[in-house]
């Protein structure tokens, strides 16, 4: 049975009753999941306390906004937040983390509500594949912003929020005392669109030389020729798969999905030119966004000094 079956029975049950060692948590067919049960438990106990999300954000460094998704089911938990919820709450003797570990375990939890950073953070390999732009961990500031401007009714507070956040996660990614290896597979037709200005993209182009640059990172190009990969990016940490939608991510981690996805990947990499002729590719077409020029069009651009 795929996991996509075994959800589609979870759903279509009334009353299911799981134990895990001293915990036994029931839902019910309402659309959810267990892993809802978290949220739900964390807010049972900040109402008893007579905490306002603002003093619940106050006792556990939780973000006031990343608080409420979790207790309406929207975003999953993190260890982080299992930690300071035992914290504040010593009286569930350790349930959150517990819980939380058990949660991770569960085969059954969807896709949609697993946490991206916690495989990211302890990774010790990446593999990044994104069509059509470049990846978020090879972004400059200025190719992110001018991506996140983009967005239909962005104001300019969210997109000053995703923008730092985005920064954070390079430099925690990346830039951490021992990063994980990296094999970026960039497509080549990213490296012609313009996003932002000539000076944006020239900009960018130097940045991923810069990366490449480091021990641990690989970066190669994948010509625009027909491939298997063309619905989505995907980034694989070890043994797990963030995909990301136009309206949503998901988290994979079963072994049959991340082994269709690493050999995809490996099938990328096959069509991709050689790490040397990649990066005198993007060190040409730098050039080519410096002076002014569109590579695609070969005519001039505006947003050059």
């Amino acid at each position: 049975m795929t996991p996509a079956e075994r959800v589609t029975r979870l759903q279509q049950q009334v009353t299911i009753v799981m134990s895990y060692g001293n915990i036994t948590a029931m839902t019910v067919n309402n659309g959810g999941n267990p892993a809802t049960h978290f949220g739900r438990q964390m807010k049972k106990e900040r109402l008893a306390r007579g905490w306002s999300l603002r003093e619940f954000s106050a006792h556990t460094g939780i973000n006031i906004g990343h608080a409420s998704r979790i207790e309406n089911g929207k975003r999953p938990p993190t260890e982080k937040v299992a930690t300071a919820c035992d914290a504040a709450f010593p009286g569930r003797k350790g349930w959150f983390t517990e819980y939380y570990e058990e949660l991770r375990g569960w085969s059954e939890v969807p896709a949609s509500f697993k946490s991206w950073p916690e495989y990211e953070d302890k990774a010790a390999s990446l593999r990044d594949w994104s069509p059509s732009i470049m990846t978020g961990l090879l972004q400059t500031e200025d190719y992110a912003r001018a991506l996140l401007t983009t967005l239909p009714g962005a104001s300019a507070d969210s997109i000053a929020a995703r923008l730092a956040s985005r920064m954070e996660r390079q430099r925690r990614v990346l830039l951490r005392d021992e990063p994980p290896s990296a094999w970026f597979v960039v497509d080549e037709l990213s490296l012609y669109r313009l996003v932002g200005s000539a000076d944006t993209m020239a900009a960018q182009l130097r940045h991923v030389l810069e990366v490449a640059a480091m021990p641990k990172v690989i970066v190669q190009v994948l010509p625009a020729v027909a491939h298997p990969v063309n619905a989505s990016g995907f980034l694989m940490a070890d043994d797990a798969v963030w995909i990301e939608h136009a309206a949503s991510g998901y988290v994979f981690t079963d072994e049959e999905t991340v082994a269709a996805l690493a050999m995809r990947f490996d099938s990328l990499r096959a069509e991709c030119y050689r790490a040397s002729e990649s990066l005198r590719m993007i060190g040409r077409l730098a050039e080519t966004w410096t002076s002014g020029v569109n590579p695609l069009t070969r005519t001039p651009t505006a947003g050059t000094a």
